[in-house]
């Protein structure tokens, strides 16, 4: 099942590790993160990690315009929340934790096409009140329904999606009368759209990162990418000026309706750097 992720993050165009694969150095458990602690720089410069916060919900508020999405991320509010708050019939300062949690899952689940059975398996939760989350979410964001159908019917009329710089990925299972088979199609359609033009802003950044490097002839140079992150060593004496260079080019790297926002943090080793 990773394998399959995996492969599906390349279609869509993110950059994979191999040869060792860095990508895969886990984060989740306390011996994870010490593994990460082996990972130092070289003499004299320290690690910076860049994150982009939320980019594949903003990529979404980009290609779908829905009011919601775009007025929350222009006021810098809490999207999980946000959602929460339309699950549970509360304002989003009533949201408690374990129901901003569930509008974070949620989010995500959307996404990545979860229908209410897969949500009702991931959440543990009968099918009936996966269903329920999920019509409120697409009552509470109907602009995310008409892009994702709108999505379905552009691939069955092609054979494939294109990402926004128009990156292009054959589902020929578009087609399919198997009814699971089809939904999994639908799921890739979506989901590429999504991820690959995600994968292409942080291409883009990181190129035009590197370009800025060399012009500013600073001693910064990009070590890794994983996913929504890049991995910079920075010499420490360049440290203010390279986090500023780094987030203000990331951060401008397209000129959308959506803000996006870039986190940065800096320490000795890979284990400092992860969140």
């Amino acid at each position: 099942q990773r394998q399959m992720c995996i492969r599906d993050r390349v279609a869509a165009g993110r950059l994979s590790s191999s040869e060792p694969n860095l990508q895969n150095i886990p984060t989740m458990t306390a011996y994870g993160k010490e593994i990460r602690a082996a990972f130092v720089p070289k003499q004299g410069h320290l690690f910076v990690s860049a994150d982009y916060s939320q980019i594949e919900l903003r990529v979404l508020a980009y290609l779908s315009q829905d009011p919601a999405l775009l007025r929350a991320f222009a006021q810098n509010r809490d999207i999980h929340a946000e959602t929460a708050a339309r699950l549970f019939d509360v304002s989003p300062e009533q949201v408690t934790p374990e129901q901003r949690n569930m509008g974070k899952r949620i989010n995500f689940s959307v996404l990545y096409g979860m229908t209410p059975f897969g949500l009702s398996q991931d959440l543990g939760i009968p099918f009936g009140q996966a269903k329920d989350y999920i019509d409120k979410y697409f009552a509470g964001y109907p602009r995310v329904m008409e892009w994702m159908e709108q999505v379905i019917v552009d691939t069955k009329h092609k054979g494939y999606v294109t990402t926004l710089a128009g990156r292009r990925r054959y589902v020929p299972a578009i087609y399919e009368k198997n009814r699971s088979l089809y939904e999994e199609a639908r799921r890739v359609a979506i989901n590429t759209v999504a991820q690959g033009t995600a994968a292409e802003i942080m291409k883009k950044g990181m190129i035009t990162l590197n370009a800025l490097f060399k012009e500013k002839s600073l001693g910064a140079q990009i070590i890794l990418q994983i996913h929504d992150e890049l991995v910079v060593s920075v010499p420490e004496q360049e440290l203010q000026i390279a986090e500023k260079v780094i987030i203000d080019t990331l951060e401008k790297v397209v000129d959308w309706n959506v803000p996006l926002v870039v986190n940065t943090r800096a320490g000795k080793n890979w284990k400092e750097i992860t969140k």
